[in-house]
């Protein structure tokens, strides 16, 4: 019980860290999306003006983001017997629809200024841009740490990175303009960019899909852990396997074990859910235990890879 309680401890101080993490993104781009605007308007430039209505909608991204951290502490109740923790999912898929929704687009203009293209504005338009760059690689880097952990922080660090990605094709397409007045480059590096940004995007999107649909999460293998069940004293077998995710960080599972002796139930209990919290990333575990004896209808069952 004590460790539990360390872990859940643990749990809700780096929940808070990525409240913080979220909320300061937010107000470093909020600052970027009204200065960028401003400068659009001194100068009468649409592109400025356009590039800050997109960083607006990561705006919105980031804050859909956080709003799902905030949902995901709230505590459960008769409706909602998990609390509101799966919303962490369904934002990171919302996310990642959204990343592929803004590729569509870089690839819609990119293709129209090849067909078409137009001289591109220099200077504080150039120097706006590589602002761009700085305020979006920072924002992504704050989210480095917890992307590996976590779908929604890997759908806001891609989104981020994606913004930083489009302003450095900004800078770079300026300057070999500038330097060489071929201004085809512009819709071409705009479709590299894209590319790039869809590779990235098509993990997030097929995980999120994945743990949306109650599918088993990355890196567990439900056949695996049924085995080691198996070899934890005082089990006999173990069948009807299921394990999915509550979160974007936390996962859940049920199954029936056979027992040896039913006088060790909660000995074995102990034991077995230990084992999935400790080793096998699961903190939410549901047992059903069983006597040889039992005439089970759902023997055998086990959620194949």
């Amino acid at each position: 019980m004590h460790n539990h309680g360390h872990h859940h401890h643990h749990h809700t101080l780096q929940t808070e860290n990525i409240g913080r993490t979220f909320t300061l993104a937010i107000l470093i781009n909020v600052i970027y999306v009204v200065v960028e605007m401003t400068v659009g308007f001194i100068y009468d430039s649409v592109g400025l003006i356009s590039d800050a209505g997109h960083n607006l909608s990561d705006v919105a991204s980031l804050i859909l983001a956080l709003t799902a951290y905030k949902l995901s502490k709230v505590n459960s109740n008769a409706k909602y017997t998990y609390g509101y923790k799966k919303t962490t999912i369904l934002v990171s898929l919302i996310n990642a629809c959204a990343l592929c929704v803004i590729v569509f687009f870089i690839f819609f203009e990119s293709i129209e200024k090849i067909i078409t293209p137009g001289k591109i504005q220099g200077g504080v338009i150039s120097i706006t841009a590589a602002v761009g760059v700085l305020i979006n690689g920072f924002t992504a880097w704050l989210f480095v740490k917890g992307k590996k952990r976590d779908l929604n922080i890997k759908g806001a660090y891609l989104h981020m990175l994606a913004d930083a990605l489009v302003s450095i094709g900004v800078v770079v397409s300026g300057l070999i303009i500038s330097y060489t007045g071929v201004y085809l480059i512009d819709g071409i590096i705009g479709i590299i960019v894209g590319i790039v940004i869809i590779v990235s995007t098509w993990d997030l999107l097929q995980k999120s899909l994945r743990l949306i649909l109650d599918g088993v999460p990355e890196g567990i293998n439900p056949i695996e852990i049924a085995e080691m069940i198996k070899r934890t004293a005082g089990v006999k077998d173990v069948h009807h396997v299921h394990i999915w995710a509550i979160s974007t960080n936390e996962n859940a599972m049920t199954a029936h074990v056979v027992l040896e002796d039913v006088s060790d139930m909660e000995k074995v209990k102990h034991r077995v859910k230990h084992l999935l919290a400790e080793h096998c990333n699961i903190s939410h575990s549901t047992l059903e235990f069983e006597t040889s004896q039992c005439d089970c209808a759902e023997c055998n069952v086990l959620v194949k890879d």
